[in-house]
């Protein structure tokens, strides 16, 4: 049986060990972004609830801890907005929290390009191996030998064993990335539609409910004028009792 196996890969010139290393990378992304998308959507929802019930109480520290938390790829979309919410510009934080959103999006589609390169380079591997193996087949014959169908079917028959083979890994190849790359769009939408409701919540809670960082940063800044301000009358002050002296 193990010598079967090794005459089997040896068809086509080594084009079936490329076939085979094409259906093993095939699997291989398919079995990662199985699990880099296991309950995506799930996770994110009910993430996207815990931080909506917060945000609808104003009790913005409790979500972002959630957030820290959570395992889901879209707490971190959500921590841009935290980190962002009293430091800037409302308009800078949206823009901020939509660009980690496309990376995240961006982290979803990795590595799908290897199931296309594979659903479309496999067949021609394929043929390649078969018309390989058919030239080696004719090429044994002696020019002065007669021929039989008998003697020809065989090499031709084996010659198409990779053909087949190329042909399967694609449609395998085709069929994932097809798969994926849905759930991927899928993911996406689901994304946005939990990033637009978590921006409307988070940019109308009151100021006075914003991060204590944030407001301890405003306060620091409001406290300088007030210290420059009295230091100039101290000093006005003692220059007056110095003129009056």
């Amino acid at each position: 049986m193990e010598q079967s196996i090794w005459e089997l890969m040896s068809h086509g010139g080594g084009a079936m060990w490329v076939v085979v290393a094409f259906s093993v990378i095939a699997l291989a992304v398919a079995i990662e972004r199985a699990i880099a998308q296991w309950q995506f959507v799930s996770r994110a929802r009910a993430l996207g609830e815990l931080v909506t019930k917060g945000l609808s109480r104003g009790a913005i520290e409790e979500s972002r801890a959630a957030c820290e938390r959570s395992p889901s790829p879209i707490a971190d979309v959500f921590l841009v907005g935290y980190d962002r919410l009293g430091r800037t510009k409302p308009e800078h934080v949206v823009t901020a929290v939509h660009r980690e959103r496309l990376r995240v999006n961006q982290d979803l589609r990795a590595r799908l390009w290897m199931l296309g390169t594979v659903g479309a380079t496999a067949p021609f591997v394929g043929l390649f191996g078969t018309v390989v193996g058919i030239m080696s087949a004719m090429g044994s014959f002696r020019g002065d030998e007669s021929v039989k169908f008998s003697m020809v079917s065989g090499p031709i028959s084996e010659a198409l064993i990779v053909t087949a083979a190329g042909i399967l890994v694609a449609v395998e190849a085709v069929i994932l990335f097809n798969y994926f790359s849905q759930r991927a769009s899928r993911i996406a939408t689901e994304m946005k539609l939990l990033t637009d409701e978590f921006l409307e919540l988070l940019l109308e809670v009151p100021g006075d409910s914003q991060p204590r960082k944030a407001k301890r940063e405003d306060a620091e800044v409001k406290a300088e004028p007030d210290k420059a301000e009295k230091s100039k009358r101290t000093k006005g002050d003692d220059d007056g009792d110095r003129e009056a002296a």
